[in-house]
């Protein structure tokens, strides 16, 4: 499996908007992520972009 840095080769979509609260949710309740890997460096590299790191839910004033 090979994949460029996001869902879709090198620019975010909706795409990987949709998939970063998924595997956030999935870490969150302790899913094994290792069959996925894929997954994991596609959120990996999204939450290495400033706008993904603001929008995490620990980093939102309102959270509880």
């Amino acid at each position: 499996t090979q994949a460029g840095k996001f869902c879709f080769d090198f620019d975010v979509t909706l795409a990987d908007i949709c998939l970063v609260p998924q595997v956030y949710n999935a870490q969150r309740f302790n899913v094994d992520m290792s069959r996925y890997p894929l997954i994991s460096k596609i959120a990996k590299n999204c939450n290495e972009l400033d706008a993904f790191e603001r929008a995490k839910p620990e980093n939102q004033i309102d959270a509880t």
